[in-house]
């Protein structure tokens, strides 16, 4: 099943960023786009997640034009089927790891895995404060609290950035069994090839085009 379809994307701020963007996501299916800094890799993301409208060019999720959709259905599909996983974690400060993880499971009337908490090692500082944790977990507290959605479309930017490489590969190995379980599907920008070469597709953003490599 299709998940995503991206047609004709174009974009530009002061300059033209890129054209004619083509790109297809199935069910249990992994993507990575790689690119110069400044290529416009994050920027198709946003694009493709519903945050940044495209200068041209359409984008379908499950089939339905995101940016034809009312202001309610586009936050429907948001919160219960679409992942976003950053380098930066924008986790809520105030809240304990386990508290940020809550909300998602509450907003998505889903449950916290204790697997998953156990699969990522967090499971020892789940309790503490957001502030008191290293970056690398709260980089796995993110990835958790994106997983506990339940997501359809995993969104990744950099999401090992923060972590060592043994870390990086077991986050890498849980997307693809939560994709093949779940039936989802992951788009991931990253500029470590090796990490993009473990996804179905490899694509490289560059001279303003997407190409498959």
């Amino acid at each position: 099943m299709n998940l995503l379809s991206a047609k004709k994307l174009s974009h530009k701020f002061e300059y033209e960023l890129f054209s004619d963007v083509n790109l297809e996501l199935n069910e249990k299916e992994s993507i990575a786009i790689i690119g110069m800094s400044g290529s416009g890799k994050s920027t198709l993301l946003n694009i493709f997640s519903t945050l940044l409208k495209p200068f041209s060019g359409t984008v379908d999720i499950f089939g339905e034009d995101i940016y034809k959709l009312n202001k309610k259905n586009l936050e429907k599909i948001k919160r219960e089927s679409l992942g976003l996983v950053f380098q930066s974690h924008y986790l809520f400060k105030g809240f304990s790891a386990y508290e940020n993880l809550e909300v998602a499971a509450i907003l998505s009337n889903q449950i916290i895995s204790k697997d998953l908490l156990e699969r990522l090692n967090i499971q020892e500082c789940i309790e503490q404060k957001v502030t008191e944790l290293s970056g690398g977990q709260q980089q796995r507290v993110s990835i958790a609290r994106v997983l506990t959605k339940k997501p359809r479309i995993i969104f990744a930017d950099e999401p090992t950035g923060n972590l060592d490489k043994n870390t990086a590969n077991e986050v890498m190995k849980l997307f693809f069994e939560y994709c093949e379980n779940e039936k989802a599907g992951m788009i991931l920008v990253t500029h470590d090839e090796t990490l993009a070469n473990m996804c179905d597709k490899v694509y490289r953003l560059e001279n303003k085009r997407l190409v498959e490599i």
